[in-house]
């Protein structure tokens, strides 16, 4: 058991499917006034070859390099080693930790999702995860998902582990809480920041109920 003293829960920000328009626009007054709470951003858009991917994030990886927030690529270590992207997060069906790591390289920031699964986090700590995703824990309006997780697996992690997790799926400031106390160190959210008339608002809104569980350190 790792002994080490925890650090105040992050936000984790997973994009949504269309990203052209004027989202790069509520991605830069998300990391405004996000700063000290938004440190990662995932690009998750489906359905593009690397090309058209790669055009649709070379904005947002600019905007992120300019507000200190690590830009992780869903799924594609190839379009992550392609844009110089700070990492890759893989589902359970887009290749192995290692693989990812030999494309690209020692320093990349590489996740897993792991759903409710105490076995398959301790397999993605033991190929080399830099993190490792639990959830669904609510239903989810940005992707379905089958599986269901519990906060008692964030403690369990949290207490037993220093590899950083991450707690996804429905998340909203009403109910993060519990995942919050549970020992999260990120959340993983998209649509109930996305889908707000304004998304610095939305922010703040996380900002209040993750302090809420940190009062003395969120948000720095």
């Amino acid at each position: 058991m790792v002994d080490a003293p925890r650090i105040p829960c992050q936000l984790y920000l997973v994009s949504p499917q269309e990203v052209a328009g004027e989202f790069p626009a509520r991605l830069e007054q998300a990391l405004s006034s996000g700063a000290g709470l938004v440190t990662a951003f995932q690009f998750r858009v489906k359905g593009l070859d690397d090309e058209q991917a790669a055009q649709l994030a070379a904005p947002l990886l600019d905007l992120c390099r300019a507000h200190d927030c690590a830009f992780i690529v869903n799924d594609s270590p190839t379009l992550a080693h392609r844009l110089g992207a700070d990492g890759v997060h893989l589902g359970q069906g887009d290749g192995d930790v290692r693989s990812a790591r030999a494309l690209l390289g020692p320093r990349a920031q590489i996740g897993v999702t792991c759903h409710g699964s105490r076995h398959l986090a301790m397999d993605a700590g033991e190929q080399g995860a830099d993190y490792v995703a639990f959830g669904s824990f609510f239903p989810s309006r940005t992707k379905a998902s089958e599986h269901r997780a519990e906060p008692a697996i964030l403690d369990w992690w949290s207490r037993l582990f220093e590899l950083p997790c991450v707690a996804i799926g429905g998340i909203t400031p009403a109910n993060c809480g519990p995942l919050v106390a549970a020992g999260a160190d990120f959340l993983a959210v998209s649509h109930s920041v996305w889908s707000a008339p304004d998304v610095a608002a939305a922010v703040a809104d996380f900002r209040t109920a993750m302090a809420m569980e940190h009062p003395a350190d969120v948000g720095g």
